[in-house]
């Protein structure tokens, strides 16, 4: 369960929440330039774009949950449980792992319009990290500067969306969350109006019934409807502190808090992270569930040049002014 959402206010911002009930152990992990990606089935990338994000580190290999390369680029990945299918490997296409989609992507492409040319003969196939980590059905979204898509491999084959909402959730695919857009076309951040009858003098009694019926529970639809709805509003400012405070505020809209979530014997859904990457300046913002202070890590104060990741642990306890 997560949301990701693409932004532009003066600079482009990408970021995330991640639900889950469990940690992996993840950083805050900068991948520079020489750092060697062994593909399983795909050429080497030895030399490739930096990458900033959150990963857990396996055997040394990063394994990201969302990342922004040098150039801008951005990929976060969701849970897809209902609808992922990975394929067989295929002789006549470009088999790429699922956990090797962020950093194949992320080392080669600078834009959405070379990502799209990288995917036109990909297959996500069903190669395993290993044997006591499985794959995670997952689906993806991508976004530059300008413009977003989603990726998902199902039972048809892979799909590449053009996403004008610059938002993500979980199930149902994407098409279908957009489809279920057209039962909100009523929805305004503005008073209503009385067509309810013209022979009763009906007025809002409250701000925000223009709002009135935008879904408020945790299912992934309702959040994909509310984070629209928000992100398409905003109204925010031009400096750095105005649009990560709005974009926080806006994952804020469709966090999970402790207890809301009962996943059975004693397990809950949590926002554990949440994410803001200023893709322009390669400064990666977040915060944890127990921890609400934003911490920020630049990539360009790092030698990129090098060839081993740089690893920042999570800031886990809230610092109080």
């Amino acid at each position: 369960m997560c949301t990701a959402i693409s932004l532009k206010t003066k600079d482009h911002y990408f970021g995330r929440n991640f639900d889950l009930d469990i940690s992996y152990g993840e950083n805050v992990v900068i991948t520079p330039r020489n750092f060697p990606f062994n593909f399983r089935k795909v050429p080497p990338s030895n030399r490739h774009y930096a990458l900033i994000g959150i990963a857990t580190l396996r055997e040394g290999y990063p394994l990201y949950y969302d990342a922004t390369n040098e150039k801008g680029l951005s990929i976060a990945g969701l849970n897809f449980p209902e609808s992922a299918q990975y394929m067989p490997i295929s002789s006549e296409k470009d088999n790429v792992a699922p956990f090797e989609l962020i950093p194949y992507v992320l080392s080669k492409c600078a834009t959405i319009s070379e990502v799209k040319a990288l995917l036109e003969n990909m297959n996500l196939a069903e190669i395993h990290f290993s044997s006591d980590l499985p794959l995670s059905p997952l689906h993806w979204i991508i976004a530059d500067r300008e413009s977003s898509i989603v990726v998902e491999s199902v039972s048809t084959g892979l799909k590449v969306y053009d996403n004008p909402t610059g938002v993500l959730t979980n199930d149902p695919p994407f098409d279908m969350q957009m489809m279920s857009l057209r039962n909100y076309m009523n929805l305004s951040n503005q008073p209503p109006e009385n067509r309810f009858s013209q022979k009763l003098n009906l007025k809002p009694y409250s701000y925000g019934m223009g709002a009135m019926g935008l879904p408020g529970d945790f299912s992934s639809n309702s959040r994909f409807i509310k984070a629209v709805f928000t992100s398409s509003n905003s109204i925010c400012g031009n400096s750095e502190a105005e649009s990560v405070s709005q974009f926080f505020h806006l994952l804020r809209s469709v966090e999970m808090p402790m207890g809301s979530i009962n996943l059975g014997e004693n397990r809950y859904e949590t926002t554990r992270y949440s994410s803001c990457c200023n893709t322009s300046k390669g400064i990666y913002y977040y915060t944890t569930y127990s921890n609400s202070t934003v911490n920020a890590v630049d990539m360009h104060k790092e030698q990129l040049d090098c060839d081993k990741p740089i690893i920042y642990p999570l800031a886990e306890e809230l610092f109080i002014n």
